[in-house]
């Protein structure tokens, strides 16, 4: 039996690079050593460093002007991190409130001392089944503007970006390098690895560089909240997650071979039009979110009951389709289509959905 993975993360990574990562393990670039073996301080690190960040500008479209930093502490500690760094001016940062991890993002930067987190838009009020609407009148009173671009729980997604003269960041991790977007239009991304990239324990933060060297960024921050500090040593002021940006170097190499982030983006926007439009059409199956807003990453979906719920997933699991489980603050169900994820999975998906459907009328 085949085995789907539809977890929202630690997500299904691509099979042809899993292989190489076990055709390789033992012996990592003919050094007779393994990857998981291999001293930061090496040429071999410092190349696969060098390499990984060339890739991924490349197929993000960013120049010089742009810097890569490979991190630990997951988009977790980017909530805190962010502020920290940047809200150094006017010491206010505006938030567009689109779910549970902007929730996160808006608390933990509240607790920062002397930053100042205000909510400046909200779909709240309609249980975030759509993005915000924003009208920028921020003028020149915030540092920057935070959006989370895909709400894993929620399934919305930022299709078209705010109109703000503000500095833009993003928490891009659960459709990072799954949908287009020009990436030039923001001042600061963040994204954990383990949904589209790489295992668990790897974030990237890619940011304009003016960001490092702006009088305004504080002298007295720890080494390990810095961005300038992290970046003056290539992030390494640790032992980095070694293992983990090998993987998304090898991952990177895939995606190329894919067609970029271009070529990946048509593929999801197939993957997940053939998923939503079976729903839209069920009289089991229902999908709450604004279609015009829908997440090409994550399906959420429901029946009428709990009870139904739990044997779609129950059979569902039998059938080899694992992890559609609904988180805890929604219930319900939910398919990752993430960018590894094969369009025969979601085909399988469908017929098993709509066999199921027939069986339970």
């Amino acid at each position: 039996m085949t085995i789907y993975n539809f977890a929202a993360g630690p997500a299904v990574l691509p099979k042809p690079v899993l292989e190489q990562v076990q055709k390789e393990l033992l012996d990592y670039d003919h050094s007779g050593m393994s990857i998981l073996e291999i001293s930061h301080r090496s040429q071999l690190f410092t190349d696969l460093y060098a390499d990984t960040k060339a890739r991924l500008k490349q197929l993000m479209n960013l120049g010089d002007d742009y810097d890569v930093l490979f991190l630990q502490g997951g988009a977790t500690l980017q909530f805190t991190m962010v502020p920290l760094n940047i809200a150094t001016k006017h010491h206010r940062a505006a938030y567009i409130d689109s779910g549970h991890w902007s929730v996160r993002a808006i608390e933990e930067a509240g607790k920062v001392p002397g930053v100042q987190a205000d909510i400046v838009a909200t779909s709240k009020a309609s249980g975030y089944t759509e993005i915000p609407q924003f009208p920028d009148v921020l003028k020149d009173t915030y540092d920057y503007l935070h959006i989370t671009t895909n709400n894993t729980i929620e399934g919305t997604a930022y299709q078209q970006l705010p109109q703000t003269t503000t500095p833009l960041v993003a928490d891009m991790s659960s459709n990072f390098l799954g949908q287009q977007y020009d990436f030039t239009k923001f001042d600061l991304i963040y994204a954990g690895a383990q949904k589209n990239l790489a295992p668990a324990g790897l974030t990237i933060v890619v940011l304009k560089k003016q960001l490092l060297t702006d009088p305004n960024h504080p002298k007295n921050l720890p080494a390990m909240l810095d961005y300038t500090a992290l970046a003056n040593k290539d992030s390494a002021l640790n032992t980095p997650p070694v293992f983990q940006i090998y993987m998304a170097n090898l991952v990177l190499q895939w995606l190329e071979t894919q067609g970029g982030v271009a070529g990946i983006a048509q593929l999801n926007q197939k993957k997940a039009a053939l998923l939503y439009n079976f729903l839209d059409s069920s009289k089991l199956f229902n999908n709450p979110v604004k279609p015009a807003q829908r997440s090409l990453m994550n399906v959420p979906f429901l029946t009428p009951d709990k009870a139904t719920d739990a044997k779609v997933i129950q059979a569902a699991t039998a059938a080899g389709f694992l992890n559609l489980k609904g988180h805890r603050s929604v219930g319900g169900l939910r398919a990752s289509i993430y960018n590894a994820m094969p369009f025969t999975g979601v085909e399988k998906l469908v017929n098993f959905l709509m066999d199921f459907e027939a069986q339970h009328q």
